[in-house]
């Protein structure tokens, strides 16, 4: 088989398996990929995908005793190398190419192909410093002697930016940082000049500033030395920023592969987006947050709904303002205004989620406030069911009340500490005269928790008794007990971490289904943004930047602002 020359390494066809009894489990089955030179290929995939074993069958890493190579052929360009290693008479139209447990592959290791690990601490001598471990690469070359390759491992020990290296060289494993014992791997892997470098989940084990400062130090070794890598992760984030081309695996099988850019924003493969999906991201919109069983079961449908598809506005919002006024001097003579919000006009369509983004202090909350007529507004009309909400008296606000809640940011805050989650939930029932007799109100409580996937002895608990995402789930609770129509989000999973988040949005998508509830989702996170809305309105310095349906602002930005906002959010 011939090969384009700026292909680097092919493989084609590639099925491994091990050995379990008197059968052989196929582990990886037919996968065939390309590496270019200089570029690098992303392989993603859950756990037990067949992403490492791939790759440790192109240097013979796998247990001999074990894993069968079943069928497939590799392919490498010959000026990958030297006259020592190879037999002229095994060249195949100037590319080499051998099955991946050929004894040839021993030769190939480090001087063609050398590997990063995950875990540098196991992957790492304990009983030898770390500067022996290195200098080993060069043992059995006769041309080189102990002092040269002292000084050849501190110049790498330099190039992957580890501090005092003459001190490194004499330190264990055990002495370094999880990142520095990384940046040792990264010096080994380096250390022949390979021209292939597979970085199997280097970063996985590392703290997000070392994970960044890994992954920038092996983008610039790779430029510097013009090396083709393969990134293997987990991490769709990181390889979105790291990979030309990118493979996805499953269960052994190649499920799909292209450029990243195209196989991230436009995935084909249901379990593709599945992985996609399972947290905030560019790319399609699901009404749950979905994991891979959610998409077998087809159990989550993609979002599909059109804005043309909502009626009628449930609230409609007009030249909507706030002016702070201060005053200076002894006798309050000389005054200042401040707009906090400037004319703003919208609509709430009945049963959507409209968000609300912009930086701190563009008056989101301020806005948020004079909706539901806890701040008074200076001018404007904000219209409910033929009810200017502005002039409305203290009686036609206590009947529209009900129907009108909030879910706030800190959840703590926002509950009586010396009240239980059960009178909390109850407290809006009674005052606004739900259910006639207290064990009426009981069921509707414990209901409540249910829906919200609490037990039902939660009740008799107080505020301080539960983690962060169960708090934020009381206060949902809580808001659902009037029976409102629609619900203000007040940056109300932003401090929860990501997997609770996730559980979170999740839930209030339920809820929205099942209570028809129509949302105004406040946030400065735009992949939750764009997850949860139907339409997006984009604020700054209190005014109205871009109003559009999510698709469009995200995609189609019209105002210099939003896109400022997307490159921030896209570079981080």
């Amino acid at each position: 088989m011939s090969i384009p020359d700026h292909i680097l390494l092919r493989v084609h066809d590639l099925s491994i398996g091990f050995h379990a009894g008197d059968q052989v489990k196929v582990a990886v089955s037919g996968i065939s990929f390309d590496i270019e030179k200089g570029k690098t290929l992303g392989i993603v995939g859950e756990s037990g995908s067949g992403k490492s074993v791939s790759s440790l069958s192109l240097m013979q890493l796998l247990q001999k005793d074990k894993a069968v190579f079943l069928s497939g052929e590799v392919f490498i360009h010959m000026d990958l190398l030297t006259n020592q290693v190879l037999d002229p008479a095994r060249c195949v139209e100037s590319h080499y190419r051998c099955a991946p447990d050929d004894p040839i592959f021993a030769h190939l290791r480090g001087h063609a192909i050398a590997m990063i690990f995950q875990e540098p601490m196991t992957a790492l001598n304990p009983v030898m410093r770390c500067g022996d471990q290195i200098m080993e690469m060069w043992r059995n070359n006769p041309h080189i002697g102990r002092q040269e390759a002292r000084q050849k491992t501190l110049a790498l020990f330099q190039d992957v930016l580890l501090p005092t290296p003459d001190q490194m060289m004499e330190r264990y494993p055990h002495e370094l940082s999880g990142g520095q014992r990384q940046r040792v791997m990264i010096a080994m892997a380096m250390a022949c000049q390979p021209q292939l470098i597979i970085a199997d989940e280097p970063t996985t084990a590392l703290d997000v500033t070392v994970q960044k400062e890994i992954l920038e130090l092996l983008k610039r070794l790779q430029k510097q030395h013009g090396m083709a890598m393969i990134f293997i992760t987990h991490d769709l984030g990181v390889v979105r920023h790291m990979a030309d081309d990118l493979v996805v695996m499953r269960r052994g099988q190649l499920v799909e592969s292209g450029k990243a850019e195209q196989v991230l924003n436009s995935p084909r493969a249901i379990y593709t987006q599945a992985l996609l999906a399972c947290r905030p991201q560019w790319g399609k919109k699901w009404r749950r947050l979905p994991t891979i069983a959610d998409m077998e079961a087809q159990t989550v449908r993609m979002e599909e709904q059109a804005i043309g598809h909502y009626d009628r506005p449930l609230l409609r919002v007009v030249d909507l303002t706030k002016t702070y006024v201060s005053h200076q001097g002894f006798f309050g003579q000389k005054k200042t205004e401040f707009q906090a919000v400037k004319q703003v006009t919208f609509d709430i369509m009945q049963g959507e989620t409209l968000g609300l983004v912009g930086e701190s202090g563009c008056g989101k909350t301020t806005l948020s406030r004079m909706l539901l007529g806890l701040i008074p507004a200076t001018s404007g009309e904000v219209w409910y069911n033929g009810l200017d909400l502005l002039s409305a008296s203290k009686e036609q606000w206590r009947q529209v009340r009900k129907d009108l809640q909030i879910i706030f940011q800190d959840p703590y805050s926002a509950l009586n500490p010396k009240i239980s989650v059960g009178d909390a939930i109850l407290e809006p029932m009674v005052v606004r005269g739900f259910h006639q007799d207290a064990a009426g109100r009981m069921r509707a409580m414990r209901a409540l928790l249910d829906k919200v996937g609490l037990p039902s002895d939660a009740a008799a608990k107080y505020p301080h008794e539960f983690s962060g995402g169960q708090r934020q789930r009381i206060v949902i609770a809580r808001a659902l007990a009037t029976q409102p129509k629609w619900i203000i989000c007040d940056e109300s999973v932003s401090a929860l971490d990501v997997s609770v988040q996730a559980q979170v949005l999740n839930l209030l998508n339920d809820l929205k289904r099942d209570f028809g509830l129509t949302y105004l989702f406040i946030s400065h996170d735009l992949s939750v943004i764009y997850q949860m809305c139907d339409r997006i309105m984009v604020m700054q310095k209190g005014a109205i930047q871009e109003l559009d349906r999510a698709d469009s602002v995200f995609f189609s930005p019209q105002s210099d602002y939003t896109q400022r906002l997307l490159r921030a959010t896209m570079s981080v």
